[in-house]
């Protein structure tokens, strides 16, 4: 077995991480700044959706719950109107932007005292938009208030094509009204094992010859998903302990289920690493029925306070009906980059007719650790939603030995705001 460092291990695999321009003065702008009335609510419920929805060019954004596309300013304006009460329009909004750029342009160029410095300043904000200006200093200025002083500074997204298909990214959102937490049920029929055919019918009224899970869950040509839970768990008494779950994939996939909807994996490319071995290579490589993206809206509502006493963890479980040693490799990224991979190495073991690979209680890695404290003490959902945005992991299951891709899982989050805790959403990944 492998072992770096002096960590523990619970799977009877192997482990292993690595480090992985305008001249108007203030008067002059008060005055156009769309009529001048931004009181103070509005105006704290416009710092909040700059925080809450990154700029996006000419990009729509679909709310997959009332089937509607939105322009950035136009979600902005919404967002007023749902805290406030009061109506301001797109142009307002708009308007309002392009005041506030200004004003921190000269902000900038006021506190910097050579020549140069200037230069160099207003050159990187003329490539800037309004929006970019405006919301890169309200997204920063938020991280450095509350603790997350050592993220990268504000990632500015290119503005995308008129023609660029809308994006499923649905920042500071409550989750569509498809989503459906964790409910246990009867397990579906295992990997390669088909249904009795009346039971078949019985449940969704034709004849379907595959099992229920397929193209309705995390499955490719070789290898499945059945379980991917990440928890924390404490000792209260001598004999009890408390376990919370952050996010939680479960068996519960049923002919009632529709199948999974696609998404096209170009518009998460920028989310993820691009060099070698990165998530379009991956793509290109194939097989490319066994890529997919999972939305978590992950509940962080523990009420775990001594951390001395707690372990943090991932469990997660595979089966297929071929024998073979698998590696799970596990990338988190901040901004698209790589910060730390953790790689697993399991091995099958043989169970009620197909292979099973089980990763029980891998202990979570103390950069995610870390992140999760820091994150848990922001004061409010949709400050720690803006972190999120740039937060993503990318976990690639592959035969060890041909190192065909198995299963690739993008993962990106938000924080659930359910009563129901942890949710999730599982989307196919296509190039149309």
């Amino acid at each position: 077995m492998e072992n770096q460092g002096s960590m523990p291990y619970a799977s009877d695999g192997e482990q292993k991480y690595s480090q992985s321009d305008d001249t108007d003065n203030n008067n002059d702008e008060l005055g156009n700044d769309a009529e001048g009335v931004w009181s103070p609510d509005i105006e704290q419920s416009f710092q909040e959706a700059l925080a809450i929805y990154p700029p996006c060019g000419r990009r729509k954004i679909i709310l997959s719950d009332e089937g509607k596309m939105y322009g950035r300013n136009e979600l902005i304006a919404r967002y007023i109107k749902l805290r406030t009460g009061k109506t301001r329009s797109r142009k307002q909004v708009s308007s309002h932007i392009q005041v506030l750029a200004r004003r921190k342009s000269k902000e900038i160029q006021s506190q910097l005292k050579d020549q140069a410095s200037k230069d160099k300043a207003l050159q990187s904000m003329a490539a800037m938009s309004s929006a970019q200006i405006v919301s890169a200093s309200a997204i920063h200025n938020k991280a450095l208030a509350h603790g997350l002083g050592n993220l990268p500074p504000p990632h500015i997204r290119p503005a995308y094509g008129i023609s660029a298909p809308p994006t499923f990214w649905q920042p500071g959102l409550p989750p569509p009204q498809d989503i459906k937490p964790y409910v246990s049920g009867p397990p579906p029929p295992s990997f390669g094992q088909s249904m009795d055919q009346k039971t078949a019918t019985s449940i969704s009224g034709d004849h379907p010859s595959a099992p229920p899970w397929q193209d309705r869950s995390i499955a490719g040509p070789k290898l499945r998903l059945v379980e991917f839970t990440c928890f924390v768990e404490q000792q209260r008494e001598p004999e009890q302990f408390h376990k919370h779950l952050f996010v939680h994939i479960g068996n519960t996939a049923s002919y009632a289920d529709p199948p999974l909807e696609a998404v096209d994996i170009r518009q998460i490319y920028d989310k993820f690493p691009e060099k070698k071995g990165g998530l379009k290579e991956l793509y290109d490589k194939g097989p490319q029925s066994a890529f997919f993206l999972v939305k978590f809206w992950a509940d962080l509502s523990t009420n775990v306070q001594d951390d001395s006493g707690a372990f943090y963890g991932v469990t997660s479980q595979y089966e297929s009906a071929e024998s073979m040693t698998i590696q799970v490799s596990t990338k988190v990224c901040s901004f698209g980059k790589q910060v730390v991979e953790k790689v697993e190495t399991e091995y099958p073991r043989f169970e009620n007719g197909r292979h099973v690979y089980r990763i029980h209680r891998s202990p979570m890695c103390e950069y995610m650790i870390n992140f999760i404290h820091k994150l848990k003490h922001l004061p409010e959902k949709y400050m720690m939603n803006s972190v999120l945005e740039n937060f993503t992991i990318l976990q690639v299951v592959s035969n060890r030995e041909t190192q065909e891709t198995l299963i690739c899982k993008a993962y990106v989050f938000e924080v659930s705001t359910s009563e129901h805790g942890a949710q999730h959403h599982i989307y196919k990944l296509v190039k149309d």
